[in-house]
C-alpha cells in the first residue's frame, strides 16, 4: 500500500458523520507537526531525528519501561483554537492522527489490542499466547513528571532523571487510564499486570492483520471520543494551547537484533521535499460559551442535571473532576454544591 494522497482526500467525510456543525465550529488541519521526538533512553539526538520506532522491552525485564521505544508528537493549536477558556469550551467532535511508516516489511500488521498476559515471561503462570501475529500500534496521551508539564517540555528536553537502565524515570510518558478512569503512565503495564485501553489504535485502510507492512503505508489513528477520559484530555491540552500524544508499542524485541515499527519524522530528507510525510491531524472542536465549571451542560444553571453527570460519572475522570485529582469524588460533590443556582 503505497502513498501520496493529500490530507484531505484521505480523511473521509464519513469521520464527521454524527457530529452536528454550527458557526462555533473550528477544524484544526496540519500536515506536520510541531514537534515531534523519538522518545528513547538512548536517543542521542532528541528532537531531530528522521524517524523514531516503537517497540517493547525483553519479556521478563526488569530494565527499561515495557512499552521502551516511542514516539510523541505535537502541535500549537492556540493560533486557531482560542486557548485558556476552561476544558468545558471545547466540545471535540472528531480527532484523527495520521503517521506513514518509514521501514519495509520490518513489522506485522496488527489492528487488535493484545492483553498484557501475552507479554509476560513463558513460564510465568498468567502467561497466554497470542492470538494473532504482530502487535499493535498504540496511541495515547502524554503526561510528565519530574518538573515537566505541557506548558514547559520541549521535544529537546531530557529523557528522564536517573539510570537510562531503570523503568518510569522519563520525563515524558504515555499517559492513559485505569478501568476507572485514573490517569497514570500506561508504559509499564504489563509489570503491573493489567491492558490499559489506547486512545487509539493504528488502523490501515485495506490492511490485513498478520501481512507485512510496506514502506510509506499511511497508518491512521481515529481517537474514541465516546471515552470521555479521551474528550476530556484533548479539551483540557486545548485549553492550554497544545496537544501532544505518545505513539508505542510492545513489539516484540531482544538485544540488538529485532524488527520493529519506524515512523517518519519531520526532520526527514524525504519529508522536507514530498516524498514522505511526518505526522498529521485533523481536529474538529465546537466551541461553547464560556461558564463555571460546575455547570456541566452549560445551561447557565448548575442544577440537578449537573448532579445527575456528577453522580454518573463517579469514580472516574471527566468533566466533573473539577480539582484535577484524577477522581470523581466527594471534594468534586462539594465543588458543584457550593456552586449550585438557587
Amino acid at each position: 500500500m503505497r502513498f501520496n494522497p493529500p490530507l484531505s482526500a484521505i480523511l473521509l467525510p464519513a469521520l464527521f458523520l454524527g457530529n452536528t456543525a454550527s458557526a462555533g465550529d473550528v477544524t484544526f488541519t496540519r500536515s506536520a507537526p510541531d514537534l515531534d521526538r523519538w522518545n528513547y533512553p538512548f536517543n542521542s539526538s532528541p528532537g531531530v531525528r528522521p524517524t523514531a520506532s516503537t517497540f517493547g522491552n525483553e519479556a521478563g525485564s526488569v530494565m527499561f519501561d515495557n512499552r521502551d521505544g516511542q514516539m510523541i508528537v505535537g502541535w500549537t493549536t492556540s493560533g486557531e483554537i482560542p486557548a485558556g477558556n476552561g476544558a468545558d469550551a471545547y466540545a471535540v467532535l472528531s480527532c484523527t492522527i495520521e503517521l506513514m511508516v518509514a521501514n519495509d516489511m520490518a513489522f506485522l500488521y496488527d489492528s487488535t489490542l493484545d492483553p498484557f498476559t501475552a507479554f509476560l515471561p513463558t513460564n510465568d503462570s498468567a502467561y497466554v499466547a497470542d492470538a494473532d501475529a504482530g502487535q499493535p500500534i498504540e496511541l495515547y496521551g502524554t503526561g510528565f513528571r519530574n518538573g515537566f508539564s505541557l506548558a514547559n517540555w520541549q521535544e529537546t528536553s531530557p529523557y528522564g532523571t536517573g539510570s537510562v537502565l531503570d523503568p518510569q524515570i522519563r520525563n515524558a510518558f504515555a499517559l492513559g487510564h485505569t478501568g476507572k478512569g485514573k490517569v497514570t503512565d500506561v508504559s509499564n503495564s504489563v509489570r503491573e499486570r493489567w491492558t490499559p485501553t489506547p486512545f487509539a489504535i493504528g488502523v490501515i485502510e485495506g490492511g490485513i492483520d498478520g501481512d507485512a507492512v510496506a514502506m510509506n503505508t499511511v497508518m491512521r489513528f481515529q481517537l474514541d471520543l465516546n471515552r470521555p477520559a479521551v474528550a476530556h484530555y484533548i479539551a483540557e491540552s486545548l485549553h492550554e494551547g497544545r496537544l501532544l500524544f505518545s505513539i508505542t508499542s510492545l513489539t516484540r524485541t531482544v538485544q540488538q537484533g529485532s524488527n520493529f515499527p519506524s515512523f517518519y519524522c519531520r526532520e526527514n530528507p524525504l519529508v522536507a521535499v514530498d516524498l514522505a510525510s511526518a505526522a498529521r491531524i485533523e481536529l474538529h472542536v465546537g466551541l461553547n460559551p464560556a461558564c463555571v465549571p460546575e455547570d456541566l451542560d452549560c445551561n447557565g444553571v448548575v442544577d440537578a442535571a449537573d448532579l445527575a453527570t456528577l453522580l454518573s460519572d463517579w469514580g472516574s475522570s471527566g468533566s466533573a473532576d473539577f480539582n484535577g485529582d484524577g477522581v470523581i469524588d466527594a471534594a468534586d460533590l462539594s465543588m458543584l454544591l457550593n456552586a449550585w443556582t438557587s
